[in-house]
């Protein structure tokens, strides 16, 4: 199958309960500007014509959902998630394997990241075409950082210029990603992205310069962050 015959689709794993984000309600269910979370992270996914289909694992039975206007668009699908992310995205891609070639894209984009920019995605995908393997956005490090020991003693100071934060989407071939996330699991050890599953299966993933801006949603000082985020790309467009 060539590049051009390659379909693309995304995987958008909601099934964790943000213990960092200390709140009774899910984080993809709070309110940010004027929205859901996940709202904002869905709306801008859809925005991309060429995605064929999201797929969120996801506690389905939630009663959130229902808050979501775009989870009922015909382009998304919940499906029950897994215990760990690993899990959910493996999860996600067996629902697809039945539309999905080995050959199609998948973008794997964390629900907590309601602030990536379509025209970020957009370059993920045009810098990518052709690619074997695929690759992530990443933003460059700005502040200056210390390896440090267990009794927080600073060992060393390393080159920035080397080192780059990993965000999502990361989009990898559908067959690759599923066969690098499955031999992780069966040796029981848990990928912390997609690109370090890809890693464990001996290949290398291209890097695409993310923006800034494209903060996770982790605590909940961080939906104050995203909102300012957001005002300032409303008034950018």
């Amino acid at each position: 199958m060539t590049d051009r015959a390659a379909k693309y689709w995304a995987i958008v794993p909601a099934a964790g309960v943000g213990q960092r984000f200390a709140a009774d309600i899910p984080k993809q269910f709070h309110q940010l500007n004027g929205a859901l979370v996940a709202q904002h992270t869905l709306s801008r996914l859809l925005s991309l014509s060429i995605i064929e289909t999201i797929v969120a694992p996801c506690e389905v039975g939630s009663g959130y959902w229902s808050k979501v206007p775009a989870a009922a668009n015909p382009r998304v699908r919940l499906v029950a998630g897994g215990k760990q992310r690993a899990d959910s995205v493996m999860n996600g891609l067996v629902a697809l394997q039945e539309t999905a070639a080995d050959n199609d894209w998948v973008l794997v984009h964390d629900m907590a990241r309601p602030c990536v920019t379509p025209a970020n995605i957009a370059r993920l995908i045009s810098e990518l075409d052709g690619h074997s393997v695929g690759g992530i956005l990443a933003a460059p490090i700005n502040d200056t950082l210390k390896i440090v020991a267990a009794d927080r003693r600073i060992l060393s100071t390393v080159n920035r210029a080397e080192y780059r934060a990993a965000q999502t989407p990361q989009m990898f071939r559908f067959g690759l990603l599923k066969s690098s996330i499955q031999a992780m699991l069966d040796q029981q050890k848990l990928p912390t992205d997609e690109a370090s599953a890809i890693e464990f299966a001996g290949f290398s993933a291209q890097v695409v310069e993310g923006r800034q801006d494209n903060i996770k949603i982790t605590r909940r000082e961080d939906l104050a962050i995203a909102e300012a985020i957001m005002k300032n790309q409303e008034a950018e467009a």
